[in-house]
């Protein structure tokens, strides 16, 4: 056996979903992320050394980094080779992508569905780029006006089409957990960009598709 084999088994890169499982009690995934976990939860008047929390410092950094991915990825990266020329003129929706994204103000979740409506001039993108794009700026600190307006003026720059629409429903824990504690509550916010924004007959269309 090698002389290493005991040594605790550092993390220190990747954002994807597989790396973020526990392979070991001694894995080290972030010192300096689970130092300030272990810190908080002693804060709290926790034992970070009791059973059930020995590991949960590793689980958040873990939790955090998947959370907070989409610092680490861009658009370009996520619909690179999936933009096609194409002589499409009409409406292409995409409704009810599920995402989940942090409020910036406390660091609570926010989740909802997202729908996003095009209309091509000569370019279309792979439909699960569209959803893929939402998550890109869900998994960030986040307030739900600005998410909206980074997936159309993205959608815009990529694939110059006549227009954009982004509409995102949301449920936010802040709300529901603290605060006016109102379980059930949820916030529309919306970004027309082009002929969405100019023509109120394509506007009503898209509308028309995502409340059938």
């Amino acid at each position: 056996m090698s002389k290493h084999a005991n040594r605790p088994r550092v993390v220190t890169t990747g954002h994807y979903a597989e790396t973020f499982d526990a392979h070991s009690e001694e894995e080290v995934y972030d010192i300096e992320k689970e130092g300030l976990v272990r810190d908080l939860l002693s804060s709290l008047g926790e034992d970070p050394n009791r059973e059930g929390l020995r590991r949960t410092p590793l689980r958040v950094a873990k939790a955090m980094d998947f959370l907070t991915s989409g610092y680490h990825t861009t658009v370009d990266e996520v619909i690179r080779g999936a933009i096609f020329t194409e002589d499409c003129k009409e409406m292409v929706v995409v409704r009810g992508i599920e995402f989940y994204s942090m409020c910036e103000h406390h660091m609570l979740p926010f989740f909802g569905h997202a729908h996003v409506g095009y209309l091509p001039n000569g370019k279309v993108v792979g439909l699960s780029k569209i959803a893929r794009v939402v998550d890109v700026f869900a998994r960030r600190l986040q307030v739900q006006e600005r998410l909206t307006n980074q997936v159309a003026d993205s959608l815009m720059a990529a694939l110059d089409p006549h227009g954009v629409a982004v509409v995102i429903e949301a449920s936010h824990t802040c709300m529901m957990m603290r605060g006016v504690q109102k379980q059930n509550s949820s916030t529309v916010s919306s970004a027309m960009r082009g002929a969405f924004q100019d023509d109120a007959r394509t506007r009503a269309e898209f509308m028309g598709f995502i409340r059938t």
